[in-house]
């Protein structure tokens, strides 16, 4: 069996994806704490490798939730 010099490799989501989860998340005034974890996530795991777009709405979604616009449900 042969690997792939990929194996073990997760892709950055997409910045539609990212756009969708946010406009999703902020139209809704709710977000999961899976969602959450996915945001800090890719903001930590990418580092320079998300683009500024995608770092763009995650900011977006937080700065939500700190304002108080967003109930963090499980």
């Amino acid at each position: 069996m042969r690997l792939s010099s990929n194996a073990g490799y997760i892709p950055n989501p997409s910045e539609k994806t990212v756009e969708q989860l946010a406009d999703q998340i902020i139209k809704s005034g709710k977000i999961t704490r899976a969602d959450q974890r996915r945001f800090v996530t890719t903001l930590l795991s990418s580092g320079s490798g998300i683009s500024e777009a995608q770092r763009l709405q995650i900011n977006r979604v937080f700065e939500h939730l700190q304002a108080g616009k967003l109930r963090v449900v499980d």
